[in-house]
């Protein structure tokens, strides 16, 4: 017997055509759309790429994988081979023979697949092959083809895809259409350019007034909208921000202007008083409440809008800084210094409104450099912006980023520097620091016991009270919701060595820059603060700079008042007699009359403060004598308000010295004479003298100058009839110095008005005492009154006489 006969069914011819025939119109179809595919790309694609296709196009591909064959496949072969073509027309078969020989992407990973009733591991790598094969291919211009999940029947797997038009124009079109555009409308805009240019100038600006009206309403809703629900209307936000692109020319200077101005007051209301910090990968992924996720959503968008225009401020200066000019050319050039200007404000007042919140640092960065501007006002903004904050800061966090990016910029720009960027240091709010100590006492303290000393030293129920009590200590101070006064002190001490460490390497480094009298002022205000290992270096440093008379006055004066701040605060314990630094202030004191810069007197008020009163057990009466008498030579060639700072520093120096009550006698105490010219205070023979100027001082035409001038003459005491009044007696030299002050062309106190020197109005018949008198000249007036005046007549009759 043969081979067991088959039991399946070869397919009927009729099947066989009909197959055929639907295989052959979907190729036909297929080819089509591939030819227009092609045709299409062909117009965009460069030469050698079309040519490439072409070429890869007449190869015959090659099989990726080869499978052993059924029995069945090749009969059904054999059959086809023998099956007649006759029937087909000649192009039917050529196209056939060209479609077997491309291969597209679908295709060859179809014919790669394993046979349809394979082993189930081939029919698992068919599944997971076609799940590698995209949902839609890429995307051609012009038609997009979206493959579908295919069919599984008895034939095998077939492919399902549907194709989609995209209604995209050609390249030429595009062109045409692009040119058809500009045609109408360039028309159309070089028609509004004609009609805005046949406007009179009275239209025009009525027509600017009435787009700028339709602006400010438009900020005016979109800002009451987010300041009323800012949770909801973040995006709000975002479109009040895209109108900082304002493009009409007519308007576009004042709408930017109005939206900067718009949006810092907004984000001043809406932002929260903490810092927002990023969410981390696991609480992004955690499920919240809805409420937290709503507030989630609010801060993230604000960071990122209040990110967005700090950086469209900071592009507004580089461009006006930059000199740039842009492509749109809605805002002229001459405008960018006016955006300039109201971005710098901005930034001032977000910069002192905003010290808590987020990118604070960032406006630091950016505003520091604009200090050292050219432009005044910009600089001056920029200026009394760091100086307030300063003042503000109570904590001083702020202050220390502040003071560190002054202390980069200084030095980046070799300390070619405005001194009023330097200046602005003297408004920090330092008034205590950490100096150094033992190390027992650096030593940090511990707070709470660990718990290897809980065992040792308590009992169960001692530790159970203990970590109770620990408990509650924390939450106290998490409570109080302030910040502890070590870690405050630690950052002013920080803040303090950045500074001294500017101050220091302008000293070193340069000595004869323009910052040197801000440095000065600077080490005089912080003299107190200034550790003891740098005192000897210091006073060399200034005592040399004193001695080289490349200072001004006021240079010198500051030195002066840093090193007897210095002496009188922590250098009290040194050894060091200042002599030289008395004789330098004995030798200025005749150089600072009203003819020179008045200001300079209250750093002499100072300075005797700290060099008299306050070091009285090291000063000697022939110096404290010395300096009574000049100091009241220098009141008569003053401004009334520093005769009245003088005369009151010489006020506290009697009454610190009592016995220099022999320079109101007219006796000669001891040998010598009196040496006004000579600057030497111990040896120019001041008790030989008496202070005369005290009796001019009393016909001065101020009544406090002549009030304290009585009182010294007087030998200045604290009770009787020649004492001064309460309001004058406890204010300090300074002070009085400040309060009596005319730098505003105010006079303290108020001229009197001048008397009235009219007249009395004599009234006739009423002041005379004789009744017949009144009585005749009452007739005659009278008389006058009844009498008509004819000037024609007198003119005839004098005409007359002539």
């Amino acid at each position: 017997m043969g081979p067991p006969r088959s039991k399946k069914r070869r397919p009927t011819f009729r099947r066989l055509l009909k197959t055929s025939g639907v295989k052959l119109e979907n190729k036909l179809k297929n080819r089509q759309l591939n030819q227009q595919n092609a045709a299409k790309k062909q117009r965009k694609e460069h030469k050698r790429l079309r040519q490439a296709v072409k070429g890869v196009a007449l190869q015959e591909p090659r099989p990726l994988e080869t499978y052993r064959r059924r029995p069945g496949e090749e009969e059904e072969e054999e059959f086809l081979e023998s099956l007649p073509v006759d029937m087909m027309e000649e192009g039917d078969l050529q196209q056939m023979t060209a479609m077997a020989r491309q291969a597209s992407f679908i295709t060859r990973d179809l014919s790669s697949c394993g046979p349809v009733h394979g082993a189930r591991k081939r029919s698992a790598d068919l599944v997971r092959s076609y799940e590698k094969v995209p949902r839609k291919m890429a995307r051609a211009e012009e038609v997009e083809v979206i493959h579908l999940l295919p069919i599984k029947d008895e034939r095998g797997v077939i492919p399902q895809s549907v194709q989609r038009v995209i209604k995209n124009q050609p390249e030429e079109e595009e062109e045409e259409e692009e040119g058809a555009a500009d045609g109408p409308n360039g028309e159309e805009n070089e028609g509004a350019a004609l009609s805005s240019a046949a406007l009179t100038p009275a239209q025009r600006e009525r027509l600017r007034l009435q787009k700028l009206n339709q602006r400010k309403q438009t900020i005016a809703s979109l800002g009451s909208a987010i300041i009323s629900d800012p949770f909801s209307n973040m995006k709000r936000l975002k479109e009040l921000r895209g109108m900082l692109m304002e493009a009409d020319p007519s308007v576009a200077v004042s709408v930017r202007k109005l939206v900067m101005v718009s949006l810092m007051e907004i984000f001043k209301d809406i932002a929260p008083t903490y810092r927002i910090r990023p969410l981390t990968a696991a609480e992004k992924t955690a499920k919240v409440k809805k409420e937290t996720q709503q507030l989630r959503e609010f801060e993230e968008g604000l960071v990122s809008q209040f990110k967005f225009y700090l950086e469209d401020l900071e592009q507004t200066i580089k461009d006006w800084k930059q000199k740039k000019r842009k492509r749109s050319q809605a805002v002229g050039f001459q405008s960018y210094r006016g955006l300039a200007e109201v971005a710098v404000r901005c930034l001032c007042e977000l910069l002192l409104a905003m010290p808590h919140f987020n990118f604070h640092n960032n406006i630091i960065v950016i505003l520091a450099p604009l200090m050292n501007d050219a432009a005044k006002k910009v600089s001056d903004m920029c200026c009394d912006a760091f100086k307030k904050l300063f003042l503000q800061d109570k904590v001083g966090g702020a202050s220390l980023a502040a003071v560190r990016v002054i202390s980069g910029l200084v030095k980046s720009l070799n300390y070619n520097v405005r001194p009023e960027a330097l200046r602005t240091l003297l408004s920090l709010r330092i008034k205590e620091v950490e100096m150094k100590k033992d190390l027992e006492t650096t030593a940090p303290k511990k707070k709470f016991m660990t718990n290897k000393e809980k065992k040792k030293n308590l009992s169960r129920m001692q530790r159970k009270w203990k970590k109770a009590e620990e408990k509650l200590e924390k939450e106290l101070l998490e409570a109080e919701a302030s910040e502890s006064k070590e870690k405050k002190t630690q950052l002013h001490t920080e803040t303090l060595n950045i500074v001294f460490l500017v101050y220091f390497r302008i000293l070193k480094k340069a000595q004869k820059s323009v910052l040197l009298p801000a440095v000065l002022e600077g080490l005089a205000n912080f003299a107190h603060l200034i550790n003891l290992e740098f005192f000897d270096d210091l006073l060399n440093v200034l005592q040399n700079l004193i001695q080289s008379g490349d200072l001004t006055n006021r240079e010198r004066l500051h030195c002066i008042q840093t090193v007897f701040t210095i002496l009188s605060g922590q250098g009290d314990a040194l050894n060091i007699d200042p002599l030289n630094f008395y004789s330098q202030l004995y030798k200025m004191l005749p150089q600072l009359h009203a003819g020179a810069h008045n200001d300079d007197i209250i750093i002499v008020l100072r300075c005797l403060d700290a060099m008299l009163t306050r070091r009285r057990k090291q000063v000697t009466l022939q110096r404290a004598m010395a300096f009574v008498k000049r100091l009241s030579m220098l009141s008569l060639h003053v401004l009334p308000s520093a005769s009245v700072g003088i005369l009151a520093a010489n006020r506290a120096t009697i009454h610190a010295f009592p016995r220099c009550d022999f320079l109101l006698d007219n006796e000669i105490q001891g040998s010598g004479f009196y040496l006004p010219e000579l600057d030497e205070p111990e040896h120019c023979n001041a008790q030989n003298t008496a202070l005369w100027e005290l009796h001019t001082l009393q016909r001065h035409y101020h009544p406090i100058v002549r009030r304290f001038a009585a009182h010294l003459r007087q030998g200045a005491p604290s009770d009787g009839s020649a004492a001064l009044s309460v309001e004058l007696s406890r204010r300090s030299p300074q002070e009085l110095f400040e309060d009596y002050s005319v730098k505003n062309m105010t006079f303290n106190p108020p001229v009197a008005p001048p008397s009235s020197k009219k007249k009395d109005l004599f009234v006739v018949g009423a002041a005379l005492l004789d009744a017949e008198l009144q009585r005749r000249v009452q007739s005659v007036r009278t008389a006058a009154d009844d009498t008509q005046l004819d000037f024609s007549a007198a003119c005839a009759r004098t005409t007359a006489q002539h």
